[in-house]
């Protein structure tokens, strides 16, 4: 029997090789691979001008950001954090040696609960660093609010959050800080790769200190810095494949109407519309499956998939909290987080890219409809 063709959650966005090319070239012959060269300007101009932001920081991946984004605020004690993220999250904030404290997430979108957070705030707590999860912006005016009324800084992990507006305006623009992974699995990526988004020159400056190795000059260290710059070669890539960034998007978009379509009245899923207002960038498709009204649990579910080659992501799960490092932390207690231990429990995520044909979306649907 043929056996048909894999169909996984993600696929990178790879322009075309002879575009490519070109870029090489002019690399190859500058002789300048890394350290702050030409294509590494190129891409955190073109970056602020599509995202709409003033001041920007490339990294080699998105997990540096983070870490550096609590450097550069000199963020200490706790930051109140959410269980229902990609580990970076969490581990950025234990690296920097501060105590994440978990706070659970709205059903409505995934996003750490506003009305979690105030309860969680102790005299140790310095941050909040949510996440706009899936894409789903944050409802950034109530944890502003908050962080104001505490004297908090607010850190946003935007790693599936690319090019998101809300109301026209980038998301990118609230709290303190945000950062962005361009990891191949990314809406936008540059294969490996990342960037921190600050709000004045100062702070820009400071990051830029941090992220290679805490140089001011050639004879002056401001502080314990990080070798986190971009290469040249992937900057380039970057600038490249901004180009092809909103074609993809459109792509994307037409898949998850597709799924939406289809999948609406299978009882026992459900899944996020887009939010009123909102410039999603389609990062993820998520459905939940509710076990008692859809038939099968979601692990069975999963499988069946895995069984046809259609690879679905069960993101986010373990939660966090559940980790050994994380475990045994007061805020990890699953009473203290029923939304994100049953989003947990319930979420696959299903193929979205935009080099899906529409039999590769008719068969994912398929095997959620068929239940056998």
């Amino acid at each position: 029997m043929e056996q048909k063709k894999q169909i996984t959650v993600t696929s990178p966005l790879l322009p075309p090789l002879e575009e490519f090319i070109p870029y090489l070239q002019q690399i190859w012959d500058s002789k300048w691979i890394t350290n702050n060269g030409h294509w590494h300007q190129q891409l955190e101009k073109a970056l602020c001008e599509y995202l709409g932001v003033e001041y920007i920081s490339v990294f080699t991946n998105g997990t540096l950001p983070l870490i550096t984004a609590l450097q550069a605020l000199r963020i200490q004690g706790e930051v109140i954090t959410t269980p229902y993220s990609f580990v970076a999250t969490t581990h950025s904030i234990w690296w920097n040696d501060i105590r994440p404290v978990f706070a659970d997430i709205d059903p409505r979108t995934g996003n750490l609960d506003p009305d979690r957070i105030e309860a969680a705030i102790t005299p140790r707590t310095s941050a909040i660093m949510p996440v706009h999860v899936y894409g789903n912006p944050c409802d950034t005016e109530r944890i502003q609010a908050i962080a104001d009324k505490y004297g908090l800084k607010v850190i946003y992990d935007a790693a599936h959050a690319f090019g998101v507006r809300s109301n026209g305006e980038s998301i990118l623009k609230a709290g303190d800080i945000s950062t962005l992974s361009f990891h191949a699995t990314k809406t936008y990526n540059t294969i490996e790769g990342g960037a921190l988004i600050c709000h004045d020159a100062e702070t820009k400056q400071r990051i830029d200190y941090l992220k290679n190795f805490g140089f001011a000059d050639e004879v002056t260290i401001i502080g314990p810095g990080i070798n986190a710059k971009m290469d040249e070669v992937r900057a380039a890539y970057g600038v490249l494949n901004l180009k092809h960034v909103d074609a993809a998007i459109e792509a994307r978009r037409s898949v998850v109407r597709r799924y939406r379509e289809a999948l609406r009245e299978v009882e026992g899923i459900t899944f996020f519309d887009d939010m009123p207002g909102v410039r999603h960038n389609y990062s993820y498709f998520p459905i939940f499956v509710d076990a008692e009204k859809y038939g099968i649990a979601r692990d069975e579910l999963y499988a069946r998939m895995k069984s046809r080659n259609v690879l679905g992501r069960r993101y986010f799960y373990p939660l966090i909290s559940t980790l050994e490092t994380y475990k045994g932390l007061p805020s990890a207690a699953p009473e203290n987080l029923p939304v994100a231990t049953r989003m947990a429990e319930q979420v696959i995520c299903l193929p979205l890219h935009h080099a899906l044909t529409e039999e590769d979306v008719k068969r994912t649907i398929e095997i959620i409809q068929d239940k056998r």
